[in-house]
């Protein structure tokens, strides 16, 4: 948003997990997006999960590296086409350790070999329930970028998917690092708020390109 009365700040919601408002320039914010959709082409491309109670996530994911499924890792799509999934790409995780020198301090991103990204594409439409990132073998803190629609991000706590937790907005271009004590903290997105992208981009929805580093 231009011009707004109180600019946005970096922001330390809880112990470990801070929020970089603006963290990605407008014409980076076009070539991850490029990437994206190139990502997203089949094979192992853009899929719906579905959970082993028979549950549909709303959002659309497609992995690079290792292929996340409810709830393990996997080389292949064996949740989707079977394809083998997606290179990481090398420069993705200098992006990563970048976003965590900058949200935590480079001893944070010491030794952090990123090498797992799951993309998920949000209409406006879908949600994503509260949930824990605990399937890695890893500490490292999870890089979270948002490109497109603005939406709600709930940041909870690591013991219960309820109370309490920070809702905050982000926005295209925004970076959120969790780390230390907020690792294995609770989060989801109740809301998109649909049509809130920026127009110069040319994406309609939202794409959250998450990046841990699997331990395996």
């Amino acid at each position: 948003m231009d011009a707004e009365l109180f600019p946005r700040s970096r922001t330390e919601v809880a112990p470990g997990a801070v929020h970089v408002p603006d963290w990605l320039a407008a014409d980076r914010q076009r070539e991850l997006l490029a990437a994206c959709r190139e990502w997203a082409r089949p094979p192992a491309g853009l899929r719906t999960v579905h959970t082993p109670g028979g549950g549909t996530m709303t959002a659309r994911q497609v992995c690079l590296g290792w292929h996340w499924y409810p709830y393990a890792y996997a080389r292949t799509v064996v949740d989707g086409d079977g394809a083998p999934v997606k290179p990481f790409p090398a420069w993705l995780g200098e992006l990563g350790r970048g976003a965590v020198t900058d949200a935590l301090g480079p001893a944070a991103a010491r030794g952090a070999a990123y090498d797992i990204a799951l993309i998920n594409f949000y209409d406006g439409d879908a949600r994503m329930g509260m949930h824990r990132d605990s399937d890695e073998k890893s500490d490292a803190p999870v890089v979270s970028l948002s490109l497109g629609d603005t939406c709600v991000f709930r940041f909870g706590n690591p013991e219960t998917r309820t109370r309490p937790y920070t809702d905050v907005e982000l926005r295209s271009g925004d970076l959120f690092v969790f780390g230390g004590e907020s690792r294995l903290a609770h989060h989801g997105v109740p809301r998109v708020h649909a049509g809130t992208a920026p127009a110069r981009l040319g994406l309609k929805g939202r794409l959250n390109i998450t990046l841990r580093v699997s331990g395996l």
